[in-house]
Formats: C-alpha cells, structure tokens, sequence
C-alpha cells in the first residue's frame, strides 16, 4: 500500500522537476497554465486511478455497496452535467468513515466519507458539498496548488505528493505515515488546506452548479454554517472537513447573500436519500443500537420520511437474524412510499437469508423487470442465478451491462466466474484480464491473457486476445516510462 503511493507521488514529482518552464515564487498558476502542461488531463486521471484503485483493494474503509455507490453517483452526475465541464468523467465513492468529510483527487475522483452524508440533514446539503468538489476539480485547483509549490526541496516535494494524495480521505495519520517528516507542520498545514482563494472560487462556482442542477441553493450554506458553529464543540479537534477547507465567516456571509439573492423554491429530497442514510446507519453501527435508535424515531414522530425509519428498522432486525419481523417491516415501509428498487434488493436479501433461493430469484426477475439498468438489481440477481447453477442466464445479465457501458470489475470478475463453471477457460481468462485492468493491475491482465493465448484454439479467440495484449503491454510499458521518470 506504501510502496504503491510512493510510486503515485514518485511519478508526480518526476513530472513537475521535469518541466522546463519558468514561474514566478509568488503566483498561483491560472487554468491553462504551467499546471496543464505538466499534469495533463491524461496524466491527472491516471494519477487519480492509481490512487483510486489502491483504496479499492486496499482500503477496508472503502464501501463496496452498489445501492449507496449509485445514489451518490447520481447525485453527483447530475451536478456534473450542470457544471461548467458537463462531460467531464467523475467518479464518486464512499468510505466508512464517520468523520464529516469529502475529497477531491487528480482525474475527477470524489471521496465521501459515511459521516457526511449521515450529517447532512437535507439531499441539498449533500448536494452542496458535492458541487464544492466537483469545482475544485473542475477548477484544476489540486494541480495548480502543487505547482504552487514547486520551490520546495525535492523530498519536500515528494512528501507533499504523498500528503495530497491521502489527506482528504480523513486517514492521512495512517496513509502517509512518515510523509511528513520532510515538512515543518506550518508548510503542511498552508499548502494542503486548499487556499482561500480557491475554497471562494469552489464556493461560487459550486453554488452555480448547484442551483442549475435544481438543489435548493440555501443548501452548501446551511451545512457549512453548521460545520462552522460545531468547531466550538470540537476545539482543537475541529472536523477533517474544516481541517482541509478553511472556512471562514466572510464565505458564509458570501453564500448566505447569493442563496438570499435567490427566488425562493421548495425542493423535495428524494426517497433514496434517506433510504441510504437509514441504511448506513444500519451498517455503522451495531444492528441492536441502530434497531433502538429506529425505534426511538417512530415513537417520538422524529422523522421526514416514515418509510425510511421502517426500512432502517427492516435492514437491523435482518442483521439480527428476526427474518419475519424484518420482512414485516420491509412491507410497512412499501405501504408508506412508492416502490422503490432498494425495498427489492432488500427483500431479495430477505429471501436469501431465509435459504429460499427460489423466491430469491422471483424477486430479483421481477425487479430486473422492473429497473433493467439498476446496478444493485442486476448484481443480485446475477449472484442468486450462480447460487442456483443457471450461468448462461447470469452471462446475458453481465453481458447486457457490459454492452450497455459499465466497466465495473466486478461485472467482470461474474463473468470470469460464470465462464469458468460452463468449462470456457479462455474466455474466463479474457474476463479476468479485464477485471485486473480496471484494478489498475496491468500487469495481471497481461499475464491472464498470455495463458489466455496459449489455450485458445480458434482464429477469433486468438485474434481478439492478441489485439488486447498489445494494447495492455503498450500500457505497461508507459506506467514504467512514468514511474521512471522520477529519481526515486
């Protein structure tokens, strides 16, 4: 994990010491400056894979839950698309981390941590974070702050990569252990804080974002009020958020005038945004504390939406094995909404857990019926269908998503599964290969394809695998040229 993010900050620095141009000490970097010639939005994105993929397999905190990870990307695309870079590729996922914070990193890669979207209190305030980060990417802040910084000392430099490259996912205690040593805590603290120029430049453009994609625009200011008035609470301690974007009464004071400036529009909050959050809940914490806290909710009528506290209640009494009380209470919380895929994944989970693989199927056919590119339901559905040996019907599900655009490894990762039990080796390999190199594992991917070679028997085989493996040896070749362009 180490060795991997000192690779990342490697390439990074060898990146910026290799760039001949002159800039002035004292001046930030403008868009389409120094800071594009060097980081290119190429060499941004792979930066922001690497980092991405080693939270993915590495990190236990990072949350592999296909409903959660949808709800955020929806929210998140559909800021995307009202902001000024509306094709730009972003990639939001989450971290069970109960400390209120989001990150951006290089290539659009957005972090939220458990503990933000449990403290937001409306979907606008979510949305309100999101559209910060969305601008400080968006904005090439992260890449204009590190060539701010190019005076520094090479293992100066060096160590900053790796603090920037971890330090907004909350864990920069455990994921830049000794970075920084080579840098007095006052440089630490001024070059990582993003700049107050650029948190005011997030701020305007993200309340832009955030009003076009149809949010209520009162939402980043309330929530960066609270956070605001909570440090009384925490002292030193301040909330990582704050810790990484200053927060000042002036911002406040500037958001608060635009949203007033505003005509005023009710906006209602989805019913996924507190079905995720009942559901997170259930997971965070122990199912009998999450199954109290519920039930505190229903007696003292402390809720916006009934059917979420039944649904939470549902998913606590599932943990707890009360699969009858869970199912009941699954069917109070449909008798309050309208349907809803995560009530089907939910009692498709019901049904699992009760062994009944039948029923289990009934539920997720229907739902896939219903919601034909949800990827919660497909990959249910897909995992009942291996449980009962029907591969072949797994396979058009897996293949349907793939030609559809998902480039999920673990689609591939099924399909690999799925070819190895019908006695397909060469196109279980071709799978695998593919779900390595969405990994970020190049390498590996080469590997299973030249096994891959060596066992296919006919022309098309041979022909599609050959067209790959040089595609992926091209690859490897330039992640070396990159990693070696660093003196470390």
């Amino acid at each position: 994990m180490q060795k991997l993010r000192r690779k990342l900050a490697a390439a990074l620095v060898g990146l910026i010491l290799a760039h001949d141009g002159a800039w002035a000490a004292s001046e930030l970097p403008e868009l389409g400056d120094a800071s594009q010639d060097v980081l290119t939005p190429q060499m941004q994105r792979r930066l922001g894979e690497g980092f991405y993929n080693e939270i993915r397999l590495r990190d236990p905190a990072y949350l592999d839950d296909a409903e959660i990870a949808g709800y955020v990307n929806r929210v998140g695309q559909r800021l995307v698309s009202s902001s000024p870079n509306p094709t730009g590729r972003f990639t939001f996922f989450v971290l069970r981390d109960r400390q209120i914070n989001a990150f951006a990193t290089f290539g659009g890669y957005v972090g939220i941590n458990t503990g933000l979207l449990l403290a937001a209190r409306t979907e606008s305030e979510f949305a309100g974070v999101l559209a910060h980060e969305i601008s400080h990417v968006n904005q090439q802040h992260l890449a204009r702050g590190i060539m701010a910084a190019k005076n520094q000392s090479v293992s100066s430099l060096a160590s900053l990569a790796l603090m920037l490259l971890a330090v907004r996912s909350g864990q920069a205690g455990q994921m830049a252990q000794g970075a920084s040593a080579a840098i007095d805590a006052a440089n630490i603290q001024s070059q990582l804080g993003y700049s107050r120029d650029f948190e005011r430049e997030a701020d305007r453009v993200g309340y832009q974002t955030l009003t076009r994609a149809g949010f209520d625009p009162r939402g980043m200011a309330d929530f960066f009020e609270r956070l605001q008035k909570s440090t009384a609470l925490y002292e030193n301690n301040a909330p990582v958020y704050l810790r990484t974007h200053p927060l000042t009464t002036e911002r406040i004071s500037d958001m608060q005038g635009r949203a007033h400036g505003s005509s005023y529009r009710q906006v209602r909050d989805s019913l996924d945004f507190y079905l995720v959050r009942a559901k997170l809940r259930s997971l965070e914490y122990a199912p009998q504390d999450a199954l109290a806290e519920f039930e505190t909710q229903l007696r003292e009528r402390r809720f916006v939406h009934e059917a979420a506290v039944w649904y939470g209640i549902s998913r606590a009494q599932l943990r707890l094995g009360r699969l009858a009380d869970a199912e009941k209470s699954l069917n109070s919380a449909r008798r309050l909404a309208p349907p809803d895929p995560m009530f089907d994944v939910l009692a498709g989970e019901i049904r699992l857990a009760e062994k009944d693989l039948p029923a289990a199927a009934t539920v997720y056919r229907e739902a896939f019926k219903r919601y034909p590119t949800d990827e919660a339901i497909a990959l249910g559905y897909v995992g009942v269908l291996h449980l009962q040996g029907h591969n072949e019907a797994a396979l058009q599900i897996i293949e349907g998503r793939i030609r559809a655009g998902v480039r999920d490894p673990k689609l591939y990762k099924l399909q690999a599964q799925s070819y190895a039990a019908l006695g397909k080796p060469v196109q279980s390999r071709r799978a695998t290969a593919e779900a390595y190199a969405l990994n970020g594992q190049t390498q590996a991917a080469v590997e299973q394809l030249e096994l891959a070679q060596r066992e296919a028997k006919n022309f098309y085989d041979q022909s599609m695998i050959d067209t790959r493996l040089k595609a992926l040896r091209s690859q490897v070749v330039e992640e070396r040229k990159t990693a070696g362009q660093s003196p470390f």
